[in-house]
């Protein structure tokens, strides 16, 4: 018998409420295409991403994995002189199977203005269409071209952030996994916002939040099935797909997890936390009393989205010695 969940953070369960008349818990395949069209109206406008002027905007194409195509990044830096600026690459969120490199990207930009930051927002081949390992080569190989490129566009290569929430976290994850493992770029730190790191699906979490809230155990399935087909669940996933499997977590940078206490994702991510610190890591681990996903995007002005986005800036602010 499953346990009963965990209550909503009432600012957050009033905000739910509204948020449910237009967004169901739970997502098929069959309504990707529709899920697709409904998100590209969220786009952020020009003057919205340049923050009044305070960045300069520029969409660049930049070489993708050996044979495959090109990939789009989009650049935020500081108008004006000076270079050497902490860099933040960014992963958008949205299952696997939805999203693009402005998505969620507003948030970064909020803690880039007040460090002063560079931000790198990554576009990656979608799933169904794009199954593992498209997803996180497009990931890496933006990095690559960030760190090789970092002076150019105003930053310090020495000091780059990873960073996404949902399946962004999950990707950031697996980045950090891959630059490890490839002897690629050092990351200075990773952020694991909300992360989707574990294909089995099968935590108490999952189990209890089955049904409620943002992005469920159904819409999980679906996303992790866009992703790896028959593989999901069975013995040969890659810990690159889902880093959960991963079974050595040294020798990764110091990693942000964040999570809400009422969400699918809670248990996983707690648990990649322990195991970052049984591998003699570092880790920060916020585990929010009754946030459902992603509820700091969909509920701003709520008391707990103010203390999470604070705790970010904060950590933020200890990494890079501001």
């Amino acid at each position: 018998m499953t346990a009963t969940p965990p209550p909503f953070d009432p600012e957050l369960a009033a905000a739910l409420e509204v948020l449910a008349e237009s967004l169901p818990s739970s997502f098929t395949l069959d309504g990707i295409a529709e899920l697709r069209q409904g998100l590209a109206l969220l786009d952020l406008p020009e003057e919205s991403l340049s923050r009044e002027g305070f960045f300069e905007v520029e969409d660049r194409a930049v070489p993708g994995p050996r044979g495959a195509p090109d990939i789009s990044l989009l650049i935020c830096r500081p108008a004006g002189s000076g270079g050497g600026r902490p860099v933040i690459y960014h992963t958008h969120g949205g299952g696997m199977i939805l999203g693009n490199n402005r998505i969620g990207v507003d948030l970064v930009l909020d803690w880039a203005r007040e460090l002063d930051a560079v931000v790198v927002s990554v576009e990656y081949r979608l799933a169904p269409e794009h199954p593992h390992p498209a997803p996180v080569e497009d990931v890496y190989a933006g990095l690559l071209w960030t760190a090789e490129h970092a002076k150019e566009i105003g930053g310090d290569p020495e000091r780059i952030v990873i960073a996404g929430a949902s399946a962004g976290g999950g990707l950031t994850a697996a980045l950090a996994l891959l630059a490890r493992d490839r002897g690629g770029p050092r990351p200075l730190g990773q952020m694991l916002m909300c992360p989707m790191l574990d294909d089995r699906n099968d935590t108490p979490s999952a189990h209890q939040m089955a049904g409620l809230g943002v992005w469920d155990r159904a819409s999980n399935e679906t996303g992790w099935t866009a992703l790896l087909g028959g593989l999901r669940g069975g013995p040969d996933v890659s810990p690159y797909a889902s880093p959960a499997r991963a079974e050595d977590l040294s020798g990764l940078p110091p990693a942000l997890l964040d999570v809400g206490s009422a969400e699918t994702f809670r248990d996983e991510t707690v648990a990649y936390a322990s195991r970052i610190w049984q591998a003699g890591g570092v880790a920060e681990l916020h585990v929010w009393a009754g946030g459902f996903h992603g509820y700091e995007g969909f509920a701003p002005q709520a008391a707990v989205s103010q203390a999470t986005v604070g705790a970010r800036l904060a950590w933020l602010r200890r990494l890079l010695g501001e």
